[in-house]
């Protein structure tokens, strides 16, 4: 009989040793079931700090990349929040304990579906899921404070800049298909800053703002 309790304690534990100090999302992760959001076959690694396959050739993050981006979105729990990229549905249950409201994209409707779910078994109320290109942003709720994109992006979508409030900050995997930097950008009125978090590898943000299946 796995230990799930101990062994996610174990991961928070590493998770500080390398560098996560945000006590809100230490104490989330703490809580949240992460073995319930990957295939049944991948429950004795669920709480490895590894990416993991979940199907439809996409992947639950890695814990510590999971962490890393949820302390950069700086969330004090009044934060509307757009991510692309629901997959596993993971990342959006975490945001959506720190946050008052979580808008998802997600383009696979498979994943889209079992991630639906995990929410209402959680009985998550605060978010909103729609099946769509997620590169695209969703513009009929901007603008968010916070934007968080879990697929690696040839460039920064403008529609997604677009969709950043005045103060609100964007976080995204952009660079090659093989492997991406991780940007901070903060929207300071018309003024866009970015900063470098950090080498990382995501699976692609397929989109007409994002790559194509055929590159």
């Amino acid at each position: 009989m796995i230990n799930y309790r101990l062994e996610r304690e174990q991961l928070v534990d590493s998770l500080q040793r390398k560098g996560i100090r945000d006590k809100r999302v230490l104490e989330a992760l703490r809580s949240l079931k992460r073995h319930n959001f990957v295939p049944s076959n991948m429950r004795a690694r669920a709480y490895e700090d590894n990416p993991l396959p979940i199907g439809e050739n996409q992947t639950i993050s890695q814990p510590y990349m999971v962490a890393k981006m949820t302390e950069l979105l700086e969330l004090s729990g009044n934060e509307k929040v757009l991510e692309i990229g629901t997959g596993s549905g993971y990342q959006c249950a975490l945001l959506a304990i720190l946050a008052k409201k979580v808008f998802t994209v997600e383009r696979i409707t498979s994943l889209a579906q079992r991630a639906r779910e995990q929410f209402s078994r959680l009985e998550l109320g605060n978010v909103i899921q729609k099946v769509g290109d997620g590169s695209l942003g969703w513009p009929d709720f901007a603008p968010y404070d916070r934007i968080i994109v879990t697929a690696g992006s040839p460039s920064i979508p403008k529609k997604l800049t677009d969709q950043l409030a005045d103060g609100g900050i964007l976080i995204i995997p952009s660079g090659t298909r093989r492997i991406q930097d991780l940007k901070k950008i903060t929207r300071q009125g018309d003024e866009i800053i970015t900063s470098s978090e950090g080498a990382c590898v995501f699976v692609p943000l397929v989109g007409s703002d994002g790559w194509t299946d055929n590159d």
